[in-house]
């Protein structure tokens, strides 16, 4: 019988849509900016349009200037500092499940880090999370200065973990970021949910997974 592949030495995951929910805070950051309900698409158009600079280190104010500025807006540092605590808690809403997997891991000493495109008050916060102490790294875009997909991130990933690319089963919800890591030779799974992911962590050896009860 062939022998049986060897588990990960470290396991990644994303933030944002994978231990996190995606944002539900978008609707009041239309409100604070003066735009009713029917104005979210615009809002969600222009934050996510401006995001990749923001996750590669663009200060929390430049960031909701050019956001505004594609809606014919303005933002004081009073606004921006407002905009900034809503949008962080409205990437703080987390899948309980997701949470059981990253204990049940962190339990059995399994290496864990954590690779996210997200900007530095940001980094800042998610530092301070209770379930953050299960995890060995936690790396961030914008102290980085480079994000995903792009292929420094993996290289700076591999040298803080001191890993080699086959060593690192990496999860995210983005395709793009899914494929840009198996280029960079990491084993990557797209994000379907923590019992899917548990159903991978198996079929890799990782031990002690369980089923989440």
């Amino acid at each position: 019988m062939p022998a049986s592949p060897e588990p990960p030495r470290w396991v990644v995951f994303d933030y944002g849509g994978v231990i996190s929910r995606p944002t539900g805070a978008l609707p009041r950051i239309a409100a604070e900016l003066g735009l009713d309900g029917s104005g979210v698409p615009e809002v969600t158009s222009a934050y996510f349009a401006e995001r990749d600079a923001y996750d590669r280190g663009r200060v929390d104010r430049e960031y909701w200037e050019a956001v505004a500025g594609r809606l014919d807006r303005t933002v004081d540092a009073e606004l921006a500092e407002k905009l900034t605590r809503i949008d962080i808690a409205g990437w703080s809403d987390f899948d309980p499940g997701t949470l059981a997997l990253l204990r049940d891991l962190g339990a059995r000493s399994s290496e864990l880090a954590l690779l996210s495109n997200a900007p530095v008050t940001f980094a800042r916060t998610v530092e301070r999370m209770p379930w953050t102490r299960h995890f060995r790294r936690l790396l961030f875009s914008g102290d980085l200065g480079t994000a995903k997909p792009d292929e420094g991130v993996w290289r700076i990933l591999l040298d803080r973990l001191g890993a080699a690319p086959g060593q690192c089963l990496f999860f995210d919800d983005g395709p793009a970021n899914v494929e840009a890591a198996r280029k960079a030779g990491l084993e990557a799974e797209l994000w379907q949910g923590p019992e899917h992911a548990r159903e991978v962590l198996r079929s890799r050896g990782v031990p002690g997974v369980g089923d989440g009860r």
